[in-house]
């Protein structure tokens, strides 16, 4: 198991759909193991693939208080998603140094591939509801700030070039 490097925004990868993955294998369980030494180490509360350089529809969530209640997901996607919408600061290390505050459900429900490779609907609320969003977003080649306005996503992309030179 090994933290992995954050590609930087903004490679193409992050604009880039990620490939559905057809089993769980030892190969996909390697790359969960990293993803979760990854989001530990920056720390986050969750990691898609994409963000590694791997190009599959693989995530991890752990929004627990107490840590080491990581949710492993292939092939995540929301069947439900409540209309009441829940405020967060987002950040990703991809563009580090800068976040702005999103909007998402509240609560989902969604269906994916866990580790024993049985298909599984699972309902997430608040911090966990939020991570699952984002990183669903992240495996289909969207970043957060795709859901500011042009004029904020461009004041967020500027403050970030200044604070990468």
């Amino acid at each position: 198991m090994t933290a992995r490097r954050c590609i930087p925004w903004p490679d193409a990868r992050l604009r880039t759909a990620a490939e559905d993955v057809t089993e769980i294998d030892d190969e996909v369980r390697a790359i969960w193991d990293d993803m979760i030494d990854t989001m530990e180490a920056m720390p986050g509360v969750g990691l898609a693939a994409v963000q590694i350089g791997v190009m599959r529809r693989l995530a991890v969530v752990d929004a627990s208080e107490e840590r080491g209640k990581v949710v492993r997901m292939a092939n995540p996607e929301v069947l439900h998603a409540s209309v009441q919408l829940r405020p967060h600061e987002e950040a990703s290390p991809n563009l580090p140094g800068v976040s702005a505050r999103i909007e998402r459900p509240r609560a989902v429900t969604v269906r994916f591939l866990n580790a024993a490779g049985e298909v599984e609907e699972k309902d997430f609320v608040g911090l966990w509801a939020t991570s699952v969003q984002h990183q669903i977003d992240h495996l289909a080649g969207k970043m957060y700030f795709d859901r500011l306005s042009k004029l904020k996503r461009d004041m967020l992309l500027r403050k970030a070039k200044r604070l990468k030179n």
